[in-house]
C-alpha cells in the first residue's frame, strides 16, 4: 500500500501564510528560496534529522506559489517505491502524468499526475538510505 506522505496547497503571500499557520496551529514554517520555486515547507509534526515525521501516520506539507500555468488547488503526495513504474500504472488506469519526474534534493523523485476524476495528485519516490 502506498501512503499519503505530504500535502500541498496554493498560496499568494508566503509571509502571511507562514504567520497564519504558525500562530493558529503551531506549525513550523520554512520558506525556501527561488531555486525551490519559493516553496514553503510546513512542519506539522516533529521530524527527525532527515526531516521525516517521527509519529506514524502524521504528514507534513507545503505551499506553492499560485500561478497561471498550474492548477491552484490543494493536492496530496503519495509515496511509491518506483515512480517510473507507478507512472505506467497511472496511464494504464486512465490517468495522465504531467511532465517528467523531478529530483527534489535530499528528498526524492516527484511527479504530478491527474487521476481518473480530474484531481491533481503527486507521487514521490523517497531517497533510499
Amino acid at each position: 500500500m502506498n501512503p499519503v506522505v505530504h500535502f500541498e496547497m496554493p498560496a499568494e503571500d508566503r509571509k502571511r501564510l507562514s504567520k497564519f499557520y504558525s500562530s493558529v496551529f503551531g506549525w513550523k514554517m520554512q520558506e525556501m528560496g527561488p531555486e525551490m520555486g519559493d516553496y514553503v515547507v510546513a512542519h506539522t509534526a516533529e521530524t527527525d534529522a532527515d526531516h521525516m515525521v517521527k509519529t506514524p501516520g502524521a504528514i507534513n506539507g507545503g505551499f506553492f506559489m499560485k500561478s497561471a500555468d498550474q492548477p491552484n488547488i490543494p493536492s496530496v503526495v503519495i509515496a511509491v517505491d518506483d515512480v517510473n513504474e507507478q507512472m505506467k500504472k497511472v496511464t494504464a488506469a486512465g490517468g495522465k502524468v504531467i511532465g517528467e519526474p523531478q529530483e527534489i534534493p535530499g528528498i526524492g523523485l516527484w511527479v504530478v499526475f491527474i487521476d481518473s476524476e480530474g484531481n491533481r495528485v503527486s507521487m514521490m519516490q523517497p531517497l533510499r538510505k
